[in-house]
């Protein structure tokens, strides 16, 4: 398959009638300059504005029809937004109307006020070929009319909507854009980037697209512009925000343009006399968002608002533009508040004292009279996305989310796991309550989820502990006497339970075996472990990671043997190893800075032997050279001090932390440390790298513990002033 590089065409070039050039289709296949030239003049830049005329987003679209029809990704134009158009010469397009779009498929068409325009022809996408040549013209990150070649690598399903694999450079700004193939056709439209390289993305298949432009559900603009908006006669929004109606529900975005990225969408309902009630359900994007119930608004700084923050309930009181007029009256974590979830929030005031309720429980009560009449609604915080439904205001509302009858309750969860279905009694039951039986299951399979998860977690923290104890163990003797092997196959197998450890070194022995039928009654040492070398990397393919890496199976001794290939450490590992159970005395591990070697004595003489590299025997220039090259330093063969296995062991543990820090939680980063500190408790770096993995964790004791040794033992070149004031903080 063969990838053509990426080409950038940027320019202000003078638009030529397709009449002058060559009609798409071409009969042949066109070379990139001229493929990218036919098509300049049928590609648009689509621009959506937000509030205040604010550019929000750039994408591209593609003409389709000469009458002023130009296909782009739904998203790419949004819903109730601004868009303008513009061609390639500079010329600006008046959009008429949304002609078609399909919500699944992410696809619009959008009708213009100009007529006489250069259509790109629509392929069959079917007809498109694994490993077909491909190009797509787009404007990424703003990059207008920028051309791009690849291949088409497969076909996938998404969400049950067949796409087209693309291996091109998908970037934002490129979405709505034509795919096409070397004759000019559209095959796809470009409309999702792959979150697994940066090389591969998505098309939507032409196939798809033939359907809209057949039989269009045209909406005009002025109309489209109207979809999801809040009805003015219901809804009143302060301090900006993005609200939309969606869903039977109510969906904000966008930080809001007051203190904090407050924005409050007030309800035009009257407020009744005190007592009343409000309640609304929320569900947050991000649990780190801010949304709730807010009342007693002025309809400028002036409310209450009882919402969730990051996780936790608060009750707060505004009285002004920023952070110094606002009073937190009350905040606190609740087990009655369902993380990722519908949460019904309900405000109960009495004049006097008002009453907080999260799911039909009572959260705060507060006799706080600081605010007193005024509008209520919803309140958002920072960039917040949430969804609200169900918003009540009335003197009582009806509680959906109060506990269901307890035996009904105990009916639904016994019956459904015992019998798998209801008996009438239990179906009538809920059906005079319904929104309360589906809630109290949904409960009580949320209930079992997190148990079944704490579960899984306490299994998989137990199995670490016992590898982290056998690997310890290992170290309990004399060093010469470590199984280096078996302590690298541990490692391993603390990320990959099912590792059968007796298995590979059942393989290494085999390999032994294989080698010494090599060895000839007058080899020395040396001849043996060459044809050692010979045999692991001539003719048995092992080799270095060049390619790959920063891959942690590179740093898995049973992925080096399966594989053949891995870093320098695993690789000498395994040529020491492999050595020992050879009989080949004195082949030992060289930690050279950047790059692990392998050294063998040779009596008055040192062979040193780069594994990495096909276990190339090295020259002493040589040695020194690679060592320059990996380290920028100048170091001496003599100064190259041999690892010990404990050493090794770390460095191996290390390698591992070094990949993983980029993606994993720092709870799972422990898995690392635990035994790098279990191996050298001694270590002021692996005790203070395991403290702060700790604090992130929110397993404080813990960490104190750590924290604690380090003060007592007083390393050198420790801050023990910031140690202490992290100290003194989680007491």
């Amino acid at each position: 398959m063969h990838i053509f590089r990426m080409l950038v065409a940027l320019g202000l070039l003078v638009s030529i009638p397709c009449a002058l050039g060559q009609v798409l289709p071409s009969e042949e296949p066109l070379d990139a300059k001229r493929l990218a030239k036919q098509i300049r003049d049928s590609i648009v830049v689509l621009t959506q504005f937000g509030r205040d005329d604010n550019e929000e987003g750039v994408g591209t679209g593609f003409v389709v029809s000469a009458d002023g029809l130009i296909a782009t990704s739904l998203h790419v134009i949004g819903e109730g937004r601004p868009i303008q158009i513009r061609l390639a010469n500079g010329e600006e397009l008046k959009v008429t109307a949304v002609h078609a779009w399909d919500r699944t498929l992410d696809l619009a068409v959008l009708r213009v006020d100009k007529t006489g325009l250069t259509p790109l022809p629509i392929g069959d996408s079917s007809s498109l070929s694994q490993g077909s040549p491909v190009v797509a013209m787009g404007t990424p990150h703003g990059l207008e009319f920028s051309f791009v070649q690849g291949v088409l690598s497969a076909r996938r399903t998404l969400d049950s909507v067949e796409m087209l694999q693309v291996a091109l450079p998908i970037e934002p700004g490129n979405s709505g854009g034509p795919m096409l193939d070397l004759h000019g056709r559209v095959h796809g439209v470009i409309t999702l980037k792959s979150l697994v390289t940066d090389n591969l993305g998505f098309a939507v298949p032409s196939n798809l697209l033939k359907p809209l432009l057949d039989k269009p559900n045209p909406v005009p603009i002025k109309r489209w512009m109207t979809i999801g908006q809040l009805n003015p006669k219901e809804w009143a929004t302060v301090f900006g925000g993005h609200w939309r109606r969606k869903g039977g529900g109510i969906h904000v975005s966008h930080a809001g343009e007051s203190f904090g990225g407050r924005a409050l969408c007030l309800s035009t309902m009257d407020v009744p006399e005190t007592p009343f009630e409000l309640a609304v359900e929320v569900k947050l994007d991000d649990e780190a968002g801010a949304a709730g119930l807010a009342w007693a608004a002025d309809g400028g700084d002036r409310h209450y608002g009882f919402y969730p923050s990051a996780g936790q309930m608060r009750l707060t009181r505004f009285d002004g533009a920023n952070v110094f007029s606002w009073t937190i009256l009350d905040q606190r974590l609740t087990r009655h508040y369902l993380p990722g979830d519908w949460n019904r929030l309900k405000v109960r005031n009495e004049g006097n004292r008002f009453y907080c309720y999260v799911n039909g429980h009572l959260i705060f009560e507060s006799s706080d009279r600081g605010l007193s009449e005024g509008r209520a609604g919803l309140a958002k915080f920072r960039n917040t996305v949430a969804s609200f439904r169900n918003f009540q205001l009335g003197k009582t509302v009806p509680d959906d989310s109060a506990p269901i009858d307890q035996s009904l309750g105990q009916a639904l969860i016994s019956e459904s796991t015992t019998q798998g279905g209801f008996t009438d009694p239990t179906i009538a039951g809920a059906g005079k309550t319904p929104e309360r039986a589906l809630r109290h299951l949904d409960t009580e399979a949320k209930r079992l989820e997190q148990q079944a998860a704490r579960m899984r977690a306490a299994s998989e923290q137990l199995h670490r502990r016992l590898v982290r104890d056998q690997l310890v163990a290992l170290f309990k003797g004399d060093e010469k006497d470590v199984d280096l092997f078996r302590a690298s196959m541990l490692i391993a197998k603390i990320d990959d339970p099912a590792i059968d450890v007796a298995h590979y070194e059942k393989q290494l022995k085999l390999m032994a075996d294989e080698v010494k039928e090599q060895f000839e009654g007058d080899d020395d040492a040396a001849s043996k472990l060459e044809k050692m070398l010979s045999f692991l990397f001539k003719e048995n393919g092992f080799h270095g990671s060049r390619q790959d890496y920063y891959n942690q199976a590179n740093s898995y001794m049973n992925r080096v043997i399966d594989d053949r290939e891995g870093l320098p450490i695993t690789l000498s590992v395994l040529v020491m190893e492999l050595a020992l159970r050879c009989g080949i005395p004195d082949v030992v591990g060289v930690g050279a800075p950047g790059h692990f070697i392998v050294k063998h004595h040779r009596g008055n003489r040192e062979q040193y032997i780069d594994p990495f590299d096909g276990g190339k025997l090295m020259s002493v220039a040589e040695t020194e050279a690679l060592v320059r090259e990996n380290s920028g330093r100048s170091i001496p063969v003599d100064r190259l001090p041999v690892s010990s296995k404990r050493e090794i062991v770390l460095r191996m543990l290390r390698n591992l932390m070094g990949v993983a820090q980029n993606k994993d939680a720092p709870a799972d980063l422990l898995r690392y440390v635990e035994p790098m500190v279990a191996l050298q408790p001694d270590s002021a770096f692996d005790r203070w790298t395991r403290a702060v993995l700790l604090i992130q964790s929110r397993r404080y004791d813990a960490a104190k513990k750590d924290l604690e040794w380090l003060l007592q033992a007083k390393p050198e070149g420790m801050d023990l002033e910031r140690v202490l004031e992290i100290y003194q903080s989680l007491q």
